[in-house]
């Protein structure tokens, strides 16, 4: 049977689309990472409505630790499916997230400006088809 799309390749991508090695993670972190995304998800909004709205002087800590550590377990958690991940797209958009958040929180780039940008560039590159997002760069 032809496909329209073109074949499959041996890592399930279609055209031959250089993408990380794949490995296996339990069925059990990926349910968990369900509830470590919504905490991340809480954590980051807080952050960035804190740098957006001049609410308060910063960002509480409370949620700088909460965006922080689910951030670190959803790193994880992807690290152990997508080996490659630091160099796909994914783990490279991480990195610039980090980056310019980095550079806003310590003053070097315009605050609400730079994390708006961070939670954008963000957004779009987690709601990226897979083969986009675990493309290899290099």
């Amino acid at each position: 049977m032809r496909r329209a799309e073109g074949k499959k390749t041996g890592n399930g991508y279609l055209n031959g689309v250089p993408t990380g090695r794949i490995g296996e993670r339990p069925y059990w972190v990926l349910n968990a990472t369900l509830l470590v995304r919504a905490a991340h998800q809480v954590g980051v909004a807080v952050f960035l409505a804190a740098f957006l709205l001049d609410a308060v002087p910063g960002p509480p800590k409370l949620y700088i630790a909460i965006a922080v550590g689910s951030g670190i377990l959803l790193m994880l958690s992807e690290w152990m499916r997508h080996r490659q991940i630091f160099r796909e797209l994914a783990g490279m958009i991480t990195m610039l997230k980090l980056l310019l958040v980095g550079a806003a929180f310590h003053g070097i780039l315009p605050p609400a400006a730079t994390v708006l940008l961070a939670f954008l560039i963000a957004s779009i590159g987690a709601h990226a088809p897979k083969n986009i997002r675990h493309r290899l760069l290099f």
